[in-house]
């Protein structure tokens, strides 16, 4: 009999963080910006292990972990505003829905300076759902802090969680891989620009960073566009050189070689 473990007690290796499938794959992202996904991934990451499977339970990190290359704790408080705010469906595993808030409670100290803390804690409510997931993506935190569009952080997700699975092609409708990317309802509503401006470029960069490749292609009934076929596998070990020698190179004309070695992966 194969034991299954909990993934909060996992533990991630150096590097990488766990994240429970039903914070992958869920609904009512869109509105996060690429920013307010990474700060939340941190805390996250920052509170993982048996301990975030317990009600009432606080957990601190320096404000620095959480920042980046942003100056100044403003932006910071309107991101973790935007996450208490955000109301996301998660399926549970019997196929039934609940709503929770990402984010719960919060308290800022010495938010003025650069080495103030943030104490802040969970809903409850998914408190209960994390404590009893057994599936997880497994996430590199370079390569997170390495996209530049929301939509590749999304992809890149997606596709982790999905990467040990026996299948490796799933079939989405439209509205189905636009919630899987955190597109908003009142944008890019035709699929050409759904194509150009948030699949291409997230494909881009996700085959460009990571580990594995991942090729996207629309299903038609006559000239409408009705759903998404996306498969997905691991690079060889070349191809995972080569990201990571990408990763390690600077940002600047990134978007140019990435276009150069990446023109096959989507029609």
């Amino acid at each position: 009999m194969t034991t299954r473990y909990r993934t909060i007690d996992l533990k991630p290796r150096p590097g990488e963080m766990l994240k429970p499938a039903e914070l992958i794959d869920v609904r009512g992202q869109s509105a996060l910006t690429r920013y307010a996904r990474l700060v939340y991934n941190r805390l996250l990451h920052n509170a993982f292990g048996p301990e975030i499977g317990e009600n009432d339970r606080s957990f601190v990190i320096e404000l620095k972990e959480i920042k980046g290359s942003h100056s100044g704790n403003e932006r910071i408080g309107d991101v973790l505003t935007s996450l208490q705010q955000t109301i996301v469906t998660v399926r549970l595993s019997d196929g039934r829905t609940r709503q929770v808030q990402l984010l719960g409670g919060i308290d800022f100290h010495d938010d003025d300076r650069t080495d103030g803390i943030l104490t802040y804690s969970f809903d409850d409510r998914l408190i209960e759902i994390l404590k009893e997931s057994y599936v997880f993506g497994k996430l590199e935190l370079r390569v997170l802090s390495s996209f530049d569009s929301k939509y590749a952080l999304a992809l890149y997700e997606a596709v982790a969680r999905r990467i040990r699975m026996d299948s490796a092609v799933e079939e989405f409708t439209i509205d189905e891989f636009r919630e899987l990317l955190g597109v908003p309802e009142t944008k890019l509503p035709r699929y050409s620009d759904l194509n150009a401006y948030a699949i291409k470029p997230a494909l881009e960069e996700v085959n460009a960073l990571s580990d594995f490749i991942v090729t996207i292609r629309p299903r038609k009934r006559g000239r409408k566009y009705i759903g998404i076929i996306m498969a997905w596998g691991w690079k060889d070990s070349e191809a995972k050189k080569e990201a990571w020698a990408e990763l390690r190179r600077p940002r600047v004309g990134r978007k140019h070689r990435i276009r150069q070695g990446n023109t096959d992966a989507i029609i």
